[in-house]
């Protein structure tokens, strides 16, 4: 014990002893700390990027500083974007309708200008300026993954608040003031939901807090559902509904008994003459 006691008041002791200590301390932080340095080196990339894509294609409607553009009568000719958040971005961008080609009630869908990264970069940055909705997570995107009972309830909500706007098979279909809901059969799962997230132009904004994301992903497994079921019926008239079926009823059976009353009264008449 003596001698144990003796090598502790050893004048490099505490030395070796710190040593040891920045030693443990050093792998217990390259073993649990997070990865962050990678990531945030990459999103000041990103962000960067994005900004130079932003005042290239962006800013002379929307400010060089994303704080929107005004009109000399006090419209607005760009919104400001601070606190869209990524989603928005990658929904307007992603689907081409921004950059709009020109001006009108409503921007339509397009093919994209911007890539996939470039799009990416647009959103980095403009989520950088203030917090907003982020890009869906793939987990709320697999919507295969949804069971019988979750489609069913997407399908509820989805007759309850998106068939006026977008016909019960989401075919889409006219709205006031020269704007129409968009055809939403066949878009990609992640617009839908940013489409939900985000409310762009007329649509209403279902935040993650009044529909959960869970309840998002059951409504888009609705709406790819509706697109894989064949049409026992034969033609539909593209969905469109009672609108389209009085038009077909008009042509073919209206329109069909007065060319046929047309071809009497003519035939009457060629009759009466041969007597």
């Amino acid at each position: 014990m003596r001698k144990l006691s003796t090598r502790r008041r050893h004048p490099l002791a505490g030395l070796v002893v710190l040593l040891v200590g920045l030693v443990v301390a050093g792998g217990l932080y390259s073993a649990f700390a997070p990865k962050a340095a990678t990531a945030d080196e990459a999103s000041s990339r990103d962000v960067e990027a994005g900004r130079q894509l932003f005042l290239i294609g962006c800013a002379s409607c929307h400010g060089k500083n994303a704080e929107g553009v005004t009109t000399k009568s006090g419209g607005n000719y760009g919104p400001s974007l601070i606190g869209v958040g990524a989603a928005a971005v990658d929904f307007q961008v992603g689907t081409g309708r921004m950059p709009m080609a020109q001006t009108g009630p409503q921007a339509p869908a397009k093919d994209p200008e911007y890539t996939a990264e470039e799009t990416r970069q647009l959103a980095a940055y403009v989520a950088s300026l203030a917090p907003g909705p982020a890009v869906p997570e793939q987990e709320y995107l697999d919507w295969r993954e949804a069971t019988p009972d979750e489609i069913r309830e997407g399908g509820e909500f989805f007759r309850t608040n998106c068939t006026a706007c977008h016909n019960s098979v989401g075919a889409g279909g006219a709205l006031p003031n020269g704007r129409t809901a968009p055809d939403i059969r066949g878009v990609e799962a992640k617009y839908i939901y940013e489409a939900m997230l985000t409310g762009p132009q007329q649509m209403p904004h279902f935040s993650d807090d009044v529909i959960t994301p869970e309840d998002k992903r059951n409504v888009i497994a609705y709406i790819k559902t509706l697109e894989e079921q064949p049409n026992y019926g034969g033609l539909a008239g593209g969905g469109l509904g009672p609108v389209v079926d009085g038009m077909f009823t008009f042509i073919i059976g209206i329109a069909g008994l007065v060319g046929f009353a047309v071809w009497i009264g003519a035939h009457g008449t060629r009759v009466k003459k041969q007597k």
